[in-house]
């Protein structure tokens, strides 16, 4: 049996992310799944379709999501 671990709250040591800091991020997460979904091999307008559909999400919410 393992023994217990010692587990602490992240939150206390970062500050909040800044608006630009957030969209850099939501940049490159999206281009991390643009680029694996083109791995997979599908066709470009389906990974276009699905850009859209994660940007009309994001449009809906009016925040980095």
């Amino acid at each position: 049996m393992a023994a217990p671990a010692v587990v602490r709250d992240l939150r206390e040591h970062w500050a909040p992310a800044s608006a630009e800091e957030l969209e850099r991020s939501e940049t490159d997460v999206l281009s991390g799944f643009v680029l694996a979904r083109a791995a997979a091999g599908p066709a470009d307008g389906t990974i276009r379709g699905d850009v859209g559909h994660l940007d009309q999400i994001r449009s809906w919410f009016g925040r980095p999501l």
